[in-house]
């Protein structure tokens, strides 16, 4: 079984500081790739935080801070795929959706990996940092002893 990740939100804060904040519930992947092209220049506000600390969200595309392990159903991915295609479309100029499929389903597949050691209701962050060689992202994982929570916002089944 494949594991992704959902937003999950805390409090209120996601809301006042990202310019577009992810739904809470929704798929997310890191969304590195919409930094690539970025310079000191453009960390200024909440698109710094974005930049910073933000996943994305791959229903509306917004950022999150938290988000939690869970399975996921594989026409759920493909569903995935197809909507980060057609925004890679959208949004970055891909030719074709069909054209952007590889790039997103490779988007999927990384967040797959970095959720696919932990156990469900696992809680990630992300940090990024603009290097000489680009973007660099950096991990924190808190576990669900970690939270003192027993349930996270988490669909589906948590039977292995």
């Amino acid at each position: 079984m494949m594991k992704l990740a959902r937003a999950i939100h805390f409090d209120e804060s996601d809301m006042n500081v990202f310019h577009s904040p992810a739904r809470t519930g929704e798929w997310c992947i890191s969304g590195g790739f919409e930094f690539s092209n970025w310079g000191q220049g453009d960390l200024e506000g909440r698109a710094r935080q974005a930049f910073a600390n933000g996943w994305l969200g791959v229903e509306t595309f917004g950022r999150v801070t938290f988000v939690a392990v869970t399975q996921i159903e594989e026409a759920e991915v493909e569903s995935i795929a197809q909507s980060l295609a057609q925004h890679f479309v959208q949004l970055y100029g891909a030719p074709s959706v069909q054209a952007a499929l590889g790039v997103a389903r490779a988007e999927i597949e990384h967040m797959s990996e970095l959720c696919d050691e932990h156990a469900p209701n696992t809680l990630l962050t992300v940090a990024r940092e603009l290097s000489e060689t680009g973007v660099h992202e950096a991990y924190r994982i808190i576990t669900p002893q970690e939270t003192q929570l027993d349930a996270l916002a988490v669909h589906g089944t948590l039977d292995e």
